[in-house]
């Protein structure tokens, strides 16, 4: 069957997947054509521009799902990098992505991509965003069963007010995470962060989205406009679980609903608690997702950002290896490029 895939001109497309608290990562490991650029921002830019079907075909359904979440690995743009990540989504290419970080940095120590140095291994990466340093920790055992990641300067720009319809009018705190985010409690719209709420928080989180867009003209990243959008809304919850902070859910691009607590999300609110004086530097707070899975984020240091006082978070959390796959795509499939439902 392989060559008969290979004389029909069958795309193959080999993956690796994992989960980081319940949240999909698709790597990506063959079947993209060269790429051009040597920027990030750049290669970004040009697969939206050359290569969007191939982000469809494996996001999307038949192989995919509304909330499936991919990653590209890509030369190294700084020389003191390992290597560079693209993350994609069902709507296009995000900035950041935590527990995407967490995920690769684990696949390339445990799949050979960088030398191991146990009991701990040093990852650079390259993020649309900025550079992300990695840390994947080794067990006596030989597992990995923690990585932490610096994350890049995440900032709180202020808090506001917003007008949505059938619900009056909200407050939420904009901060930065490596994606700019809008937080705010859960309770405003009448919803707890649990799954049977699942569907209206899909709701409400795409219409303060656009609500939230529309208005704030804070959503500008200091240095690259290409930055400077509002990624999605964070709901914040109450937990009652004992040495758990909080609770919170991500609703970003499309409608897609984070399965874990959100790496660049838990970074950002890192940066709220910190400025409002409800989080001491070093002070780890532990999040769970609307599954119940978490993640850890401390503040281990300050750093002017631009304009902003921002920190640097340090986030905490495991992912998991789920299997490997090869995809084929029949050019002549009249689905091959994939369909989106939600």
């Amino acid at each position: 069957m392989t060559d008969y895939a290979f004389a029909k001109g069958y795309t193959r497309l080999q993956t690796i997947d994992m989960h980081t608290g319940g949240e999909p990562l698709r790597i990506v490991l063959e079947g993209y054509p060269a790429l051009e650029g040597k920027r990030i921002l750049d290669i970004r830019q040009e697969l939206l521009q050359k290569h969007d079907h191939l982000r469809k075909a494996l996001m999307w359904e038949p192989r995919g799902h509304a909330d499936m979440y991919g990653l590209l690995k890509v030369p190294a743009e700084r020389e003191d990098s390992d290597f560079g990540v693209l993350f994609i989504h069902n709507e296009g290419y995000s900035t950041m992505c935590g527990h995407a970080t967490i995920a690769i940095a684990k696949a390339a120590v445990m799949l050979g991509w960088v030398n191991p140095t146990p009991p701990l291994t040093t990852l650079k990466i390259d993020a649309p965003c900025g550079q992300l340093t990695a840390y994947v920790h080794h067990h006596p055992d030989g597992s990995v069963r923690e990585v932490s990641f610096e994350n890049v300067p995440s900032f709180f720009v202020g808090s506001y007010t917003v007008d949505i319809p059938e619900v009056g009018t909200i407050a939420y705190d904009l901060a930065y995470g490596g994606a700019f985010y809008a937080y705010l409690d859960v309770a405003q719209v009448g919803l707890k962060c649990t799954p049977d709420h699942y569907p209206e928080l899909i709701r409400w989180g795409q219409q303060i989205k656009q609500a939230v867009s529309k208005t704030n003209p804070e959503i500008r990243h200091p240095f690259e406009k290409e930055l400077g959008f509002l990624y999605g809304t964070i709901f914040i919850d109450n937990s009652d679980k004992e040495g758990i902070h909080s609770r919170n859910v991500c609703v970003f691009a499309e409608g897609e609903v984070d399965r874990c607590s959100t790496g660049s999300g838990v970074s950002g609110r890192s940066a709220i608690h910190y400025r409002k004086g409800e989080l001491a530097k070093d002070q780890s707070i532990t999040i769970e997702s609307i599954i119940g899975s978490t993640l850890e984020v401390k503040v281990i240091r300050e750093e002017t950002y631009g304009q902003h006082r921002a920190v640097i978070p340090l986030v905490t959390g495991n992912a998991h290896f789920m299997g490997r796959h090869e995809f084929w795509i029949d050019p002549e499939d009249p689905l091959r490029d994939g369909f989106f439902l939600r």
